[in-house]
Formats: structure tokens, sequence, C-alpha cells
């Protein structure tokens, strides 16, 4: 069932839900609005274009990892505009989705995507304990100061034997390309410390599985994924590798015009040379819900 949006706001009790973890929603380092050029429009076509770029590379390995066409629900966290929740439903017509995200002008444009919306922080969902089968969170750990407790959150409406999957990126080594250009690292760096000083981190990719075993997670397992420009045209890659990304960091002062300028003098050389090739590696981290002895709970307790 696809419903409106709610409002931003959660109730702070519901059934199954133990206290509060947060009162505060904080969306961390992302902001839909200042991310790309062209504010929420250019963000909602990079959000499609990255979605449609590796999509079919993440759902083998979510399936992989333990997901399946039947069962659910599947909620995903930090889901956005649906570019990834109206894949899901395309591929996975009979599972049942969930599609959570703390703006509720972005997840707005999710309606039509085949899943019940709801707006809410990660860390503290309107959702029963123990109501999931699996819990997607992509690229939404980078963006959080602390991800433990959306973690937790997910292990706690997760039923027992549940999975979570968890895709995120490492920037040591996301985007492998030839020919190199040295003169870019110092402007790629003022992008990373931009969001680091937000409250990102883009080297999680390296954390992921202990981050799920520090939140109790079982079975924990990590696995890559590559798209190359052997199978995709390169203009594909724009959203990543292109200069408008970094044009929100010249108006805040970030980067100089003469820096962004060099950025996008250097993508138009990469995407005119016909040698040129590129390698984005993603992660992603699975992990099993515990049953309700090894959550400390009576074994009844939550499951509706």
């Amino acid at each position: 069932m696809t419903t409106l949006p709610t409002p931003p706001h959660p109730p702070t009790s519901y059934p199954g839900r133990p206290d509060p973890v947060s009162s505060t929603p904080n969306a961390g380092s992302y902001n839909p609005a200042t991310t790309t050029a062209g504010g929420l429009a250019g963000e909602l076509a990079r959000l499609e274009a990255q979605a449609e770029l590796s999509f079919d590379e993440e759902l083998n390995l979510l399936r992989e990892l333990g997901l399946t066409a039947s069962g659910g629900p599947l909620v995903e966290i930090g889901a956005g505009s649906g570019a990834i929740t109206r894949r899901l439903r395309r591929a996975l017509p009979e599972l049942s989705l969930v599609a959570v995200d703390i703006d509720p002008d972005l997840l707005a444009h999710a309606e039509g995507a085949g899943a019940e919306l709801i707006v809410a922080d990660a860390a503290d969902l309107p959702l029963e304990t123990a109501s999931a089968q699996y819990v997607l969170l992509r690229y939404v750990l980078q963006h959080l100061p602390d991800p433990a407790p959306a973690l937790a959150e997910a292990r706690r409406i997760l039923r027992p034997g549940g999975r979570i999957l968890v895709t995120e990126v490492d920037a040591s080594c996301w985007g492998l390309a030839d020919p190199v250009y040295p003169e870019l690292v110092g402007i790629h760096a003022k992008m990373a410390a931009t969001q680091q000083a937000a409250g990102g981190d883009r080297t999680i990719g390296r954390r992921l599985t202990r981050l799920l075993r520090d939140a109790g997670f079982t079975e924990v397992a990590l696995r890559p994924f590559a798209t190359t420009n052997d199978t995709r045209p390169t203009d594909d890659f724009a959203p990543h590798l292109g200069p408008g990304r970094l044009q929100p960091l010249v108006t805040a002062g970030v980067l100089s015009l003469r820096e962004f300028a060099l950025a996008a003098d250097r993508w138009n050389r990469f995407r005119a040379d016909p040698d040129a090739w590129v390698m984005l590696l993603g992660f992603t981290a699975a992990g099993t819900a515990p049953d309700a002895s090894q959550n400390g709970r009576h074994p009844t307790e939550g499951i509706q």
C-alpha cells in the first residue's frame, strides 16, 4: 500500500517500541538542496542516474546476501526520492516495501513507488519491534555522525533471523580511474572534508562489518561490487565524477572558481578520451538479527 508522506515528526510511543532514541530528527551531512548543481531538482536527477548506474550489480549482491522475493517487509531507511524503491518494486514485485526518510519533501517524490512511505528519523522509527524481515540502508551511514543508534533501531525492528543490508563506499578505493589527474587530489579532499565537518564519513566502508557486529548482528559478511565504463558509457559516471557535485562548494566558499574550472576541464578531458577507464567500487555488508534470547528479551516480547 502506498500512502502520502506522514507528518515529519513521528509519534513518540507506539506498540512494541521502547523509549524513543532521539526526539530531534538528524539528517547528518546530507542536504539534498546543496548536494549537487541545480538544487533539489539537480539532486533528484543525480539520484536517479546513480541508481540506474549500479542497481543491477547491487541487486545481485543483495540476493547473494539473503534477499528473496517472498516474505518481507523490506524497510528501506533513507529511501530519499525512491530511486531504489522503484527499482526494487520492479525487480521484486511480491515483496512488501516500506520506504523511510527523514525529509518529507524528498520522500514525497517516492509517491507511486509501490511502497508505504513513512517520514521518520533512522534512530527513532515508528515501526513495531520485530516487524520487518529486511532492512536496507544504502549510502545512509556515511552521513550520520554516529551510526550506532540507526543500527540499533534496525536491529529492533528486524525479526529474529531477519537480515540487515548496508551499502556504502570507502573514499580510499571508491573511484579508480586511468588517466589520473593528481592536481585534483586537493579538490576531492576538500569535498570529503566538508562532509566530515558536517558529521559524515566517506571512509565508513572499511568499518561496516565492525559496526554490524558491535550492533549485535551475527553472520556478518562483506561483499564488493564494481561498475566500470567497460559496460557503461563514461557519461553515465557524471553523477559521481562530473563537476556538478563541486558547484555547491563554490557557492559555500570552500572551492574557488579556478578550482572548479580545473575540475570541469579534467572531467571533459576524461570523458573525451577513448582509452579512459573508471571503476566505482562499493561494498555491501549484511548481518542477521539475533533471536530474542540473544537480544536479552523474553521470547515473545515485541512479536505481534
